[in-house]
């Protein structure tokens, strides 16, 4: 009977004492179950194919190779037994066709249960494939594996200039590195730019009205457009609704029909501006100026500010005919010589407001705190019906 002591191709350390019976492919078959691989050829200590089973004599030590070339274990002297006895654990990864030279101890020790801990606790069990120098094959990026295997040498993320953090997260997740991992999310995460609430700029919106069909709702909601100069632009219709539109110019701007609720036009300029059939529910436009707007609209849609701060604005002049303005602030405003016809001001403060030379014919002032208000010079009388009894 004869014994043969079997490796696998490239290394000399684990081996297998086995008999020698039958066919070389029985040895094969054996070799196989004894050593976990897909035995498909043998080689002596120097490298010679054998192919016939009389060749083997008893004590031989053979190389068993599943197809690759035969790799003579003693060619790199860095990868080094790993025994009781052993003085080092050098090896070296072959990551993308880049190598890398490490401890065992360092791809284990830091982070145990990653995937690359366990590739080399158990590299019997995952069967790790080696170049012809013996350097474990990995297909990954090795630029993106350099600063995993710093933070595993020293425990520190340290990235260099130009590498992007998210393809380095991107391995660590790859190879199992978990608190890797989520120092990297945080570090993206700090990383990236504050989100730009830089206001609109009159190019910009010209720009993207040049681009949105007529016939397109156009949608603005929420936008910042705070000091813009929109001043003399077609805006009918277009969604305003909680834009930022404070100290914009809005002059002879066209906003018939415009969505302007809950928007901020605190000290806005709209002298002149288009205002028929406007939505303004419970916008702020405080301090803003509306000399000689136009709310009238000849069809009969009624301009809505109803619940609209409208303290210390400027209205003087404006037509106003049927407008809501129901329970809205106009404290301290100044409403001089406006068409306020059909108006309803039901509720509405207008506390110290000057409504000097207005016309409020069946305007609709029920409710309506009116101290200190001014009425002088009414276009037309002011009846008792249509203020508070």
């Amino acid at each position: 009977m004869r014994r043969v002591t079997l490796f696998v191709n490239g290394t000399s350390r684990s081996g297998k004492v086995v008999a020698v019976y039958g066919t070389l492919a029985d040895l094969l078959s054996v070799a196989s179950s004894k050593l976990g691989i897909r035995a498909s050829a043998l080689y002596n200590g120097k490298g010679g194919l054998i192919d016939d089973i009389a060749l083997i004599r008893d004590d031989d030590v053979l190389y068993v190779s599943e197809g690759d070339s035969f790799i003579d274990p003693q060619v790199d002297g860095r990868i080094a037994d790993v025994t009781s006895g052993a003085n080092t654990d050098w090896l070296t990864l072959n990551i993308g066709g880049r190598c890398f030279t490490t401890t065992r101890t360092t791809l284990v020790s830091k982070e145990p249960d990653s995937m690359l801990a366990h590739m080399f606790q158990d590299r019997e069990l995952w069967g790790n494939k080696q170049d012809p120098r013996g350097a474990y094959l990995i297909d990954r990026s090795p630029e993106y594996f350099e600063p995993i295997l710093n933070y595993l040498r020293h425990g520190q993320l340290i990235v260099n200039e130009g590498i992007n953090l998210l393809g380095v997260l991107e391995e660590a997740r790859f190879f199992g590195i978990e608190q890797l991992a989520e120092q990297l999310e945080v570090s993206i995460k700090n990383s990236q730019p504050p989100e730009d609430h830089s206001p609109i700029s009159r190019k910009e919106f010209v720009r993207f009205l040049l681009a949105t069909p007529t016939k397109s709702e156009l949608r603005c909601q929420g936008l910042n457009f705070s000091g813009a100069d929109l001043s003399r632009l077609d805006l009918r219709y277009i969604n305003f609704k909680m834009a930022n539109l404070s100290r914009c110019n809005l002059t002879h701007a066209n906003l018939c029909c415009a969505n302007l609720e809950r928007a901020d036009l605190s000290g806005a300029n709209l002298e002149g501006a288009n205002l028929q059939g406007v939505k303004m529910l419970c916008s702020n436009a405080e301090g803003a100026s509306l000399r000689g707007c136009n709310f009238e609209d000849p069809s009969g849609l009624k301009a809505n500010l109803e619940g609209a701060n409208l303290k210390n604005v400027d209205m003087e002049g404006s037509q106003m005919t049927g407008i809501n303005l129901r329970v809205a602030t106009l404290k301290n405003a100044k409403l001089k010589n406006c068409n306020l016809r059909g108006a309803t001001l039901a509720g509405t403060d207008l506390e110290n407001c000057d409504l000097s030379g207005c016309d409020l014919q069946e305007a609709n002032l029920r409710g309506s705190n009116v101290k200190g208000a001014i009425f002088e010079e009414m276009l037309t009388p002011l009846h008792m019906s249509q203020s508070v009894r």
